[in-house]
């Protein structure tokens, strides 16, 4: 189930970079790289702590032109994202 009550924001210290399949992040404070697909750097990328999940997701929808909300599925990178210390 999706944490709706908390708006997720990327952390300070990150290097962030296009590349063809996405993003690559490095974080300064650990000196780790992490690459996202297109999909987790769109989800990355709307964590500027104004929206919740059920927000974000939302916006994956329209943005992919989805039939359906993936409330799951973007709980799922939220909290990889989060474990991985993108986000907070």
């Amino acid at each position: 189930m999706p944490d709706t009550a908390r708006q997720p924001a990327t952390v300070q210290g990150l290097d962030v970079h296009e590349a063809d399949d996405g993003l690559v992040v490095y974080v300064v404070a650990t000196d780790t790289v992490h690459h996202l697909n297109k999909t987790a750097g769109v989800i990355f990328g709307l964590c500027d702590g104004t929206r919740d999940s059920t927000a974000i997701a939302t916006e994956v929808a329209e943005l992919f032109d989805l039939g359906e909300v993936p409330l799951d599925e973007t709980a799922a990178c939220l909290s990889d994202l989060g474990a991985r210390g993108l986000v907070a």
